[in-house]
This record gives C-alpha cells, structure tokens and sequence, in this order.
C-alpha cells in the first residue's frame, strides 16, 4: 500500500530541513564558504531532489527491486569489458602522443561510460521485461507475489455489489489477496450517501460485504491506496493500470472493462462469463423433471426453471402447473435475456 499524501508531505519537509541543516554545518565548519551560500546549496539540492521524488511518484518498490536487478546485470557486464585490453589499448595510444596524461583520462572516461551506459540499459530492460523473461534468466525463480498468497486479486464495485464473490471464495474457487482501489472504495461511500434508494443500497451491501471478507480470517483485503492516479481517466483506465502495477488479474461483471482488459493483455475474470461457463449443457431430446410454476407468454404454456435459472417453456402444459412433471426438451433459442428451451409433455406418468 502506498504512502498517503501527508505522510510524504512530512517526509518531503523532514528531508528539507536536513538539507538545510548540513549547508549551515558545512558552511560553519568551513571559513571559506559564506553562511548564504550553504542555505542556497541546500535549498537547490533539497528540491533537485524533492523533484526527482514528484516524477518517480509512480515508480512502486517491486519497479525499484527491477530495476536493482537490471543495473547489478549491466554492472556485472560492465566490470567484464573493462577487465579487457580495450583501456591498456587506450593508454598505449595517448602515451605516444606528447600529453602523458592523456592515457590515464581516457581510461577513466572509457570505464565510466561503459559502466553508466550498460547499467542503464541493464535498468531499462529489466523495467520492460515481464515475468515469464526474468524466470527464464534465472530458472524456477520468478518475481511474483509470494506463491502462497497467490494473484492479487483487484476488485470493481460492480464485483464488489454483486455478492457472489464471498461464496466462490468460501468454496476455494478463487484464491489469492484481495485488493480494492481507493477509487472503487469511494466510488461505493458515494453510492451508499446517494439520496436514490436503490444506489443507496447497493452501495451499502457493497461496503458490507466488504466488511464481512474483512472479517473472515482466511481472507487477506486491503485498500490500495491509488489516489495519485489521474481522474480524468476513465474507471476501466485506472483499473486495468491498478492491475498492470500489482500483477493481479481483475475480478469484475463488466462486459466492457472485460474486452479493454483482454485487448491489453491483463487477466480478468468475469463471473458472468464464469456462471456461464458452468452452466450445464441442454441436449435437445433430453428428458428431465421439471416443476411448472407459471403460465407463459401463450395460453397453453407453462414456464418452469432449471436450477441454474434457465427458464423452460412447455407446450400445452398450462393445467399441469402447481406440479412436477417430466418434459422432453424439443429446441433452443439463445436470446438477449438468456437461453429459453422448449420442451412437451411426456406421455409418461407424472405427479
């Protein structure tokens, strides 16, 4: 979780009274240089690097372990050229020359820029690599969460409002941290104070189902804290961009955020598609029970449901509701609302 805006804020003005305080103790110690000019170096290095720290806001500690990573592989590289007779061919080439020192300068600017040059290329690359590159230089190693929390997993208030998802991780389905932005989290205090009824409670069924994985003890939550984001991206944006950073895979409803995840190569899961996924599958021919509750869009019909909602219309069975009956389903039709079957009445005995 990130700092919050005022604790980098105390951090930014603690590291600027330091900086002022060793220009003031340089200064003092040091009768050649005037008390103002250590306040003015301290001043100028305190924001130089206050500024550094603004650009790097979204630099997280796994993008600084990286690139760690990267420039130790550059350096390593680096320390191999110059163990080469590139520099001995360098100081060769000056001595002959009527300046003697020359040789020595070469050398030194010759490891230098092979030094900084190939560790910032080593930082570059390791910041542009995933994790499938990094566990294939370094086999069975992999820079992930640790295996046993498995993927984080960042939630939307859609997902969140739902309320399939405490039961689908109760039964094991779906394991790993859970992570909630900062803007979902606000997006559902909004919803819970809206003055409309039903935003009104949907929101606050989401902050309670919040409460009640925050409760259970074999669930890891937290609130990431993402308010450093920009707002004027639009909520998929920030998600997708939440997920990239932590490596976790977004658990959402939303068939828009879905397909703008899967062009952009960032694991979704979506429960609709999920409960879809394991719907079971209806042969035409197929006889099964059916209880009859109501009476269809025609008059001789009667309407029943499978377990799983998948409504059943059955043909002239519109006297046959209030009972069980068994059916043999006769066609399909997928329409925008679902899967609607068709079905007509065994001949067979019935309750």
């Amino acid at each position: 979780m990130r700092a919050p805006r005022t604790s980098v804020a105390v951090a930014r003005l603690i590291y600027f009274i330091l900086c002022q305080l060793a220009g003031i103790s340089i200064a003092l110690g040091t009768s050649s240089i005037p008390l103002w000019v250590g306040l003015v170096a301290g001043v100028v290095i305190a924001l130089f690097f206050i500024f550094v720290e603004i650009l790097t806001k979204d630099f997280s500690l796994r993008g600084f372990s990286t690139a760690t990573f990267g420039i130790a592989v550059g350096l390593i590289c680096a320390f191999l050229i110059t163990r080469t007779q590139i520099p001995e061919l360098l100081q060769r080439i000056a001595t002959d020359s009527d300046n003697p020192d020359l040789g020595e300068a070469l050398a030194l600017g010759f490891n230098v820029i092979v030094y900084a040059t190939l560790g910032f290329i080593g930082a570059v690359l390791a910041l542009r690599s995933d994790q499938e590159e990094f566990s294939f230089i370094i086999p069975y190693v992999r820079f992930r969460q640790d295996s046993a929390s498995g993927q984080p997993m960042i939630l939307d208030s859609e997902v969140i409002m739902d309320g399939r998802l405490p039961s689908l991780i109760k039964t094991g389905f779906l394991t790993g941290r859970i992570l909630v932005p900062q803007f979902v989290f606000d997006e559902l205090q909004v919803m819970a104070n809206s003055p409309a009824a039903g935003k009104r409670q949907r929101g606050q069924r989401g902050l309670e189902i919040l409460g009640d994985l925050q409760q259970n003890p074999n669930v890891q939550i937290s609130i990431l804290d993402s308010r450093g984001m920009a707002e004027d991206e639009s909520m998929a944006a920030r998600l997708i961009k939440v997920a990239k950073l932590n490596s976790g895979r977004l658990i959402s409803t939303d068939e828009n955020l879905t397909k703008a995840a899967n062009l952009q190569g960032t694991d979704i899961i979506n429960l609709d598609n999920l409960a879809e996924a394991l719907r079971p599958a209806v042969v035409v021919g197929e006889n099964l029970r059916l209880a009859l509750v109501r009476t269809g869009k025609d008059e001789h019909q009667a309407v029943g449901y499978m377990p799983d909602g998948t409504m059943i219309v059955v043909n002239h069975a519109v006297d046959k509701i209030g009972t069980s009956q068994n059916v043999t389903l006769i066609s399909k039709l997928q329409t925008n609302a679902g899967l609607m079957i068709f079905a007509e009445l065994d001949t067979g005995e019935s309750e």
